[in-house]
């Protein structure tokens, strides 16, 4: 079962960046492209860079700031190497009101404390 935790207002993340956020023992980077709000976790696979912080292009694409690695910020694939299976989790987003609302699937015994 998904559950939504919100974790900003829409005015928080500007036009083509993204922020870092804790959420449930985890960082999440959200991101705001063409109006279009997306989430991946935010530790580079490579070495643990804060994604968040990654320039962000015209395609969606994110660049780690400390070694240039390059992931989408839609489904998370690595974009330097298409053939590789290396992916950052993705995280479902939605608008409530002003909050931004950033989705996480509990375990079923957490689900069922609810």
């Amino acid at each position: 079962m998904t559950t939504y935790y919100s974790i900003a207002k829409v005015k928080d993340i500007p036009e083509g960046e993204g922020r870092a956020f804790h959420l449930e023992g985890q960082m999440i980077a959200v991101f705001l492209k063409e109006g279009n709000y997306t989430a991946i976790n935010d530790f580079c696979p490579h070495q643990g860079a804060p994604l968040s912080t990654g320039y962000v292009d015209e395609e969606g694409a994110v660049t780690c700031p400390w070694h240039a690695w390059r992931f989408c910020i839609k489904d998370g694939t690595w974009l330097d190497n298409p053939k590789s299976k290396l992916q950052v989790p993705t995280y479902p987003v939605r608008i409530e009101g002003d909050e931004i609302q950033v989705g996480l699937e509990l375990p079923p015994e957490e689900t069922e404390a609810q």
